[in-house]
């Protein structure tokens, strides 16, 4: 189902909607303050199966992340963040950013790689925020696949034709980006950037 979903003032009922679906183990995909993204709840396995299907890679080489809702929320996932990278993070999020940070045991084992880390995104978007308040826990997070002419989907109503036979709800919350995000991998000192994407380190 096409959902559409004002980006700045997100409608309470259709949000709960979205969070049932997830609880459920549906999936989603939804606008971020990068590219779309197709999600699903962290603590439904045959979900994140499903969505490494439609990304068409096996799941112990899926490189996913999840997006949570503030640096709070991010901390009960992986290892103490020492103050030094607390501060840095904090200077950069929420923003277009996915940190590699070592993973704590509450994290899923599908989700953590073979160096037990896990990437982690707080993306500056309010129909990401609403959702994620409104679930309490983080929302398994991957780009949805590139279209036959390798681009990046933007325009919800062709993803909606792509995918509508494939998820359970597709938003449309306006026309989404074409750059991911950058990815910096904060494990090692100084944190180093492994995909420059849209976020830009200072």
């Amino acid at each position: 189902m096409l959902l559409q979903i004002h980006p700045k003032n997100p409608d309470e009922r259709k949000i709960k909607l979205l969070v049932e679906c997830l609880l459920k183990g549906g999936l989603i995909i939804y606008p971020t303050d990068t590219v779309y993204g197709i999600g699903c709840d962290i603590e439904h396995p045959e979900a994140i199966q499903r969505i490494c299907a439609i990304k068409k890679i096996p799941v112990e080489k899926a490189q996913l992340s999840f997006l949570c809702s503030d640096l709070s929320h991010l901390s009960e996932y992986t290892k103490a963040i020492d103050t030094p990278l607390y501060r840095f993070l904090k200077q950069y999020l929420p923003g277009p950013f996915t940190f590699i940070l070592e993973a704590s045991k509450k994290t899923p084992k599908l989700l953590k790689t073979k160096r037990e880390t896990v990437g982690i995104r707080v993306p500056d978007n309010k129909i990401c925020h609403a959702i994620l308040q409104g679930l309490g826990k983080p929302i398994l997070n991957a780009s949805l696949p590139l279209d036959e002419e390798d681009e990046m989907y933007t325009d919800p109503e062709i993803i909606y034709e792509a995918f509508k036979n494939k998820v359970d709800y597709i938003i449309d919350g306006g026309f989404g980006g074409t750059e991911t995000s950058t990815i910096v991998d904060c494990t090692q000192s100084p944190p180093e950037i492994i995909r420059q994407g849209a976020g830009i380190l200072m």
